[in-house]
């Protein structure tokens, strides 16, 4: 189940980009439209979306007046930047050398998607909350932008707007791997704070409640394995795995099909 994020979330127009195209985001989203006079006028607003230097940014209270959180389609720190990247570490162990298609069923902000696109991977991105998934529409149109890309003539990843559950029974193509990050409850413990994305993302979305049915619909779909990422402290999602492969404070658990 997941919250109810229209009551969090507002469209802000601040008088510099085309009107149209950001009142036609609001009524595809079905939440309102307000100018940056009148941003304080609804005391529940937690979140706002707007256009900041070229790409749609998720807004909190603290960056309003900043660039704001969006789907980043850069390298991340230490990546190769070539392509296809090596298939190393645990992320790439787990996913298989062999292993040619992909269906990322919980893409939140894309990052996991992305680094299997810049390995290889034909990737297809699943994202059940509209508002994230307009997040990553923005970033794979950026992403169709980029100059290496285009040179390259690269299959870029296919985004489907809609709950997994339903779109993992309607893919036309079995890929060899269904891939899981569902969102975990957080370590009652006290521990470092997560990155601001990971916070926001619970706070719009919440936690995967369903994750075992999520797990059920990823296996029958799947051609030859599923992984699921999980933080180090959370038992594994679909009993034991046939596999494990371990990063910092998190894990890929691989479920082989038989």
């Amino acid at each position: 189940m997941q919250c109810d994020w229209r009551d969090k979330i507002a469209v802000l127009y601040d008088g510099q980009d085309d009107i149209a195209a950001i009142e036609q985001l609001a009524t595809k989203l079905g939440i309102s439209l307000l100018s940056s006079t009148e941003m304080g006028l609804n005391k529940e607003l937690q979140f706002w979306l707007s256009w900041r230097e070229g790409r749609l940014s998720l807004l909190d209270k603290d960056s309003i007046k900043s660039s704001g959180l969006t789907v980043d389609i850069e390298h991340r720190q230490g990546e190769q930047r070539t392509w296809p990247m090596p298939k190393t570490g645990a992320f790439a162990q787990a996913i298989g050398k062999k292993t040619q298609t992909v269906v990322d069923a919980t893409a939140g902000w894309g990052q996991d998607s992305l680094a299997m696109f810049r390995m290889g991977y034909r990737i297809t991105s699943i994202e059940r909350n509209p508002i994230m998934a307009e997040l990553l529409d923005d970033a794979y149109r950026r992403l169709a932008q980029q100059d290496w890309v285009q040179r390259l003539g690269l299959e870029l990843p296919t985004l489907l707007k809609g709950d997994a559950l339903a779109c993992l029974t309607e893919l036309v193509d079995q890929p060899d791997c269904v891939y899981l990050d569902p969102m975990f409850p957080p370590k009652r413990k006290k521990s470092a704070l997560a990155k601001k994305s990971i916070r926001v993302l619970r706070d719009l979305v919440g936690d995967d409640s369903d994750k075992e049915q999520l797990f059920a619909a990823a296996y029958k779909a799947a051609g030859k394995r599923v992984v699921v990422k999980s933080p180090d402290y959370a038992e594994p999602l679909g009993g034991k795995p046939n596999d494990s492969f371990h990063g910092k404070l998190l894990r890929y658990d691989v479920y082989l099909k038989c």
